[in-house]
């Protein structure tokens, strides 16, 4: 089989949006692929919705369940268990893609040799086949034959993993899957599984609708999904522990644990959660001290970490209080200004 496709679902019933899904996956113009569809313990109509496409697309499409939520990391590593294709995509179940996404993927598989290869997407908030906000992923520095910078670079920014396939033979060799039980499974997945594939390309179309609704920072952002990220990190490190990367990749890794575990994470929590705690700021602290205390000399986080970001974590280093009164009182400010506009 040429192509499996991994759909983690859960309680994706309502409002269309698991249809719409499921709706582009088996309307692909590629023949002989297989869509994996893993309902992930849902609570609503999701199961049944997904037996109704297995029911309607014998060929296609297979449903796989459990009893107990494993979160999306859980539900891939069901799905990549069961797969059989040559090849191996993902696609979260809110999200869908153009009719022809998986051919020109291939395609370009094919005429480079590539064994990984991505394009861009395009940020939606309702559902349409029209482009919307195109984000672009990866950068075309990053693509080719995988030695030196080009690796260093993906292994930083690795790019959603929803929107690339995968030679299915390096996933098995290398023992390749998910984190399980926590968001943010991509942030560590992505980093690692970048240091196995040799050759990267990119089709430079938005061919993946990301759907993101309008709903405020403060509901979405949660001391939960932050403490999610800090263990993504963490696992992160650990598995390039284990793999016996650290070494090689020290700097890279370095900055992309402060990227995960301290600096992301610090500013979505201060700006999206409502009401935020001083001592979870002072635990990413001397959290990311712990791990790598000299993370303020990285070349690359002196060059892509931003200066204001950077004076109000320098601040943070010399004084926890004047750091947090600093910071509210900008914010209090910002919020006076977009008030005016």
């Amino acid at each position: 089989m040429k192509l499996s496709i991994i759909v983690p679902v859960y309680n994706m019933a309502g409002e269309g949006k698991l249809n719409h899904c499921m709706d582009s996956l088996v309307a692909q113009t590629i023949e002989d692929y297989e869509v994996i569809a893993v309902d992930d313990a849902s609570t609503d109509r999701s199961l049944e919705v997904l037996r109704e496409y297995e029911r309607r697309y014998p060929e296609k499409v297979r449903v796989l369940t459990y009893k107990e939520n494993k979160r999306q990391g859980g539900a891939k590593n069901v799905g990549l268990k069961a797969a059989v294709g040559e090849w191996v995509g993902f696609v979260d179940s809110d999200d869908w893609v153009t009719p022809d996404y998986y051919e020109k993927l291939l395609r370009k598989a094919q005429e480079t040799g590539a064994d990984l290869v991505g394009c861009d997407y395009s940020l939606v908030d309702h559902y349409t086949m029209e482009v919307g906000t195109v984000v672009r992923n990866n950068s075309l520095d990053q693509t080719g034959v995988l030695t030196g910078k080009k690796r260093r670079l993906l292994l930083m920014r690795p790019g959603s993993m929803v929107i690339k396939v995968y030679r299915r033979s390096v996933i098995l060799e290398n023992h390749l899957d998910f984190p399980e039980g926590i968001f943010y499974e991509d942030n560590c997945a992505g980093s690692v599984w970048s240091l196995y594939f040799t050759h990267f390309e990119k089709v430079e179309e938005p061919l993946y609708y990301y759907y993101q609704r309008q709903v405020s920072t403060v509901h979405s952002v949660t001391e939960e999904k932050c403490r999610d990220r800090m263990r993504a990190a963490e696992l992160l490190y650990a598995e390039c522990d284990k793999r016996g990367f650290l070494s090689e990749y020290h700097a890279e890794l370095e900055y992309r644990f402060t990227e995960l575990y301290y600096t992301n994470t610090l500013f979505s929590y201060l700006s999206g959660v409502e009401k935020p705690k001083l001592s979870f700021v002072k635990e990413l602290r001397k959290g990311m001290a712990g791990r790598f205390p000299q993370f303020e000399q990285n070349p690359y986080y002196l060059e892509y970490t931003g200066e204001a970001e950077r004076k109000l974590i320098r601040l943070q280093g010399k004084s926890e209080l004047l750091f947090w009164l600093v910071y509210h009182g900008k914010r209090k400010i910002w919020s006076l200004r977009a008030g005016k506009l």
